[in-house]
């Protein structure tokens, strides 16, 4: 197991972006923009050991520059979206950059964390290998209070795990929500869409949202309807039930503490499996509904759910409504966040 670097760009002030390449055992290989924290690629074998990358997104720093579709890229300061793209703390109102119709996506414009030039140092240990990742925000940056300090590691072990650990520290209170949006297709790029990905999650209930996807304030329960993946389904055998042309829903895990496995994805024509295990209260489960086409690695077109994501966070709006877990940063603590998504074939 190593870790290698190349020159990924120049970035539009000048400086330079690079491209980590964090080698695993078995073939499995991820590579890591220090721009955006973006996972660009995840090659992973199959059951036959063919290896194809099972990642969205692109092959050079220019496709990333000029696409807001957030492919692999780490999400901040906060994931998911705030309604009317404001919010009111400690008696003050804040006002944000309305970049998803009325409402505040994924932390903004170029302050937000995928736009970004992270700072970088790569470890190797005897089992794992990885890469620190740091970054400040200052007070004000995209509408939000407080000086932030965020620090990122990416780590892939020797049994085909990806870890995300996310630590922040403020100087004034502030919403944290930070997650990854990778894109995966367990198929392989240009092997089909992910509507027969057989999906399993032990989340017992989800959040209903408006037309706008902010959601109402219910946590309802999966049970009996089009949203229930606690026991094995495709993704695609209910997806014409749900509005919005799929699944952009925040779920909510069982009761438990800590880091906990949550999920499995399978994809019957590859074998290739991910387990993924998280220590937040939600999981934002997305398949790729406004995939348009785009082409992206060597000239793959990604359409409509030809990609799913997974985002561990704490719930949209949360700064909004108040009867959700507190997504609340102060100064004096730390914001502790740690997801994994292992991979394997069967």
């Amino acid at each position: 197991m190593k870790v290698s670097k190349e020159v990924f760009g120049s970035l539009p002030d000048g400086s330079v972006a690079d491209l980590y390449t964090l080698e695993g055992e078995k073939g499995l290989t991820v590579k890591v923009s220090s721009f955006g924290g973006i996972v660009t690629s995840i090659l992973c074998p199959d059951r036959n050991g063919k290896i194809e990358d099972i990642n969205l997104g692109f092959d050079t720093l220019d496709e990333y520059l000029n696409s807001r579709f957030y492919f692999g890229a780490a999400i901040g300061r906060f994931g998911n979206r705030i309604a009317g793209a404001k919010f009111t703390l400690d008696g003050e109102e804040y006002s944000l950059l309305a970049n998803d119709g009325p409402n505040s996506l994924h932390g903004g414009d170029k302050g937000a964390f995928d736009r970004k030039n992270w700072a970088v140092t790569p470890f190797e240990k005897d089992s794992s290998i990885g890469l620190v990742l740091s970054s400040f925000s200052p007070d004000g940056e995209e509408g939000f209070p407080g000086n932030l300090t965020t620090t990122m590691i990416y780590t892939l072990t020797s049994e085909g795990e990806l870890i995300f650990e996310y630590k922040a520290v403020t100087d004034k209170a502030t919403p944290v929500n930070l997650t990854n949006h990778s894109y995966f297709n367990l198929k392989g790029l240009g092997n089909g869409d992910i509507l027969d990905h057989e999906v399993e999650l032990d989340c017992p209930w989800y959040l209903p949202v408006d037309g706008t996807l902010i959601p109402t304030g219910e946590i309802k329960s999966v049970k009996g309807t089009e949203m229930d993946f606690t026991a094995k389904n495709t993704i695609g055998s209910r997806i014409g039930e749900v509005a919005g042309g799929g699944y952009d829903h925040c779920y909510v895990l069982a009761p438990g503490r800590g880091v906990r496995k949550y999920g499995t994805v399978y994809d019957p024509a590859s074998g290739r499996t991910m387990e993924v295990s998280t220590d937040q209260p939600g999981v934002q489960f997305y398949t790729g509904n406004f995939l348009d086409g785009i082409k992206g690695h060597e000239g793959t077109v990604y359409g409509k759910h030809g990609g799913f994501c997974l985002e561990t966070q704490l719930f949209p709006d949360g700064i909004n409504q108040t009867q959700f877990p507190s997504c609340i940063l102060k100064p004096g603590e730390v914001y502790s966040h740690t997801s994994s998504y292992r991979f394997f074939a069967r």
